[in-house]
């Protein structure tokens, strides 16, 4: 188990940083929160709560005796890319919301980041999920009658829910866990549409059916469930997902939080590799007790991770060829059902 106060200490340190994207939600219902480098942002970093707070949406989160974290990387773009991310962790049986299985009102949002948010009305979604409340916030006297007359009801009836009404009128949307919440105040792009930039959320019922807190190739350990994930500044891309230089400092940086919150056996398999390609070494020149990269399906992810990162920190190599060849044979597809949790 980590410090949690350390553990905070680390959230505080990075809810300062326009470079870091959050999320907060479960599988299939998730709100982003991140900020441009130049957005005018009120940003209040406090020993027992940080918040910020652009026109596009905002965040409050707060420490927690038990929140640990699990910090880990996952090859994207069949291994030539990454993700990476840190998930704020809480115990199964310490994490739970409301879970609401029908819509509910709940009253005025005296929690709300921003003051004039606070007599607005709150209502649940009533997703049921376990570690997070899905709501959204209106003081739109039409949409309240609306979502009145549908109390009760869950948002997926074919007759009764409101869903059409809610994306006419795009309100806030607000979700919140044990450990803070993060609130969206950009229009609901139609079901055909895009994502805007910025602050947005996903309400993806098919993965919520499945009841799962999380993607499966996240490495979380049993018993613990992420209420929150991070994703620092990504050594190659933009928090929008653009190319840019490879920035050494930021991919130090996620190293050092990898060493504080990774899985040790998982970065011992990327560091041989790495330095096994630094070297010009392919897979066949290794000393066999060396070759652990193939043992687990997260030994491999980390594998194909090493694969990426070298590609990145040195080009081009005919050691990082043989390499790639030994390992394609198995290396799946990116899966399209999993959501994105930054980096």
């Amino acid at each position: 188990m980590t410090d949690a106060r350390g553990v905070f200490g680390m959230v505080r340190r990075h809810a300062g940083d326009s470079a870091s994207a959050w999320a907060l939600g479960s599988f299939g219902a998730v709100a982003e929160f991140l900020r441009d480098p130049d957005e005018r942002a009120h940003v209040r970093l406090d020993a027992d709560v940080v918040e910020a707070a652009t026109d596009r949406g905002a965040m409050r989160l707060t420490p927690h005796p038990l929140l640990d974290a699990v910090a880990f990387e996952r090859p994207l773009s069949q291994g030539r890319s990454w993700s990476q991310s840190i998930a704020l962790c809480l115990p199964r049986d310490a994490c739970a919301m409301h879970r609401r299985a029908t819509l509910t009102e709940l009253g005025p949002d005296r929690e709300a980041v921003r003051p004039q948010d606070r007599e607005a009305i709150l209502f649940d979604l009533g997703l049921g999920a376990l570690q997070v409340d899905a709501c959204i916030r209106t003081s739109d006297v039409e949409l309240i009658a609306v979502l009145r007359a549908a109390e009760g009801a869950s948002v997926f009836d074919p007759v009764r829910s409101p869903m059409g009404a809610i994306l006419r009128h795009g309100p806030n949307r607000v979700f919140c866990g044990l450990i803070g919440r993060i609130e969206v105040f950009q229009p609901i792009p139609p079901p055909d549409g895009v994502s805007p930039e910025g602050p947005h959320t996903h309400l993806l019922p098919k993965m919520l059916r499945t009841g799962r807190t999380h993607a499966a190739t996240e490495p979380i350990p049993a018993g613990m469930v992420p209420v929150v994930h991070l994703g620092p500044s990504h050594p190659t891309k933009t928090m929008l997902g653009k190319p840019r230089p490879f920035d050494h400092q930021a991919y130090a940086a996620f190293q050092a939080l990898l060493a504080a919150y990774g899985d040790p056996a998982h970065q011992a398999v990327k560091h041989d590799i790495l330095a096994a390609i630094a070297d010009g070494v392919g897979p066949d020149d290794r000393r066999e007790g060396n070759r652990r990269e193939s043992e687990t399906r997260p030994a491999r992810a980390a594998a194909r991770v090493a694969l990426a990162q070298a590609a990145a920190l040195h080009g081009e190599t005919p050691a990082l060829d043989a390499w790639r060849a030994a390992m394609g044979r198995d290396e799946p597809a990116d899966n399209p059902d999993e959501q994105s949790q930054h980096g």
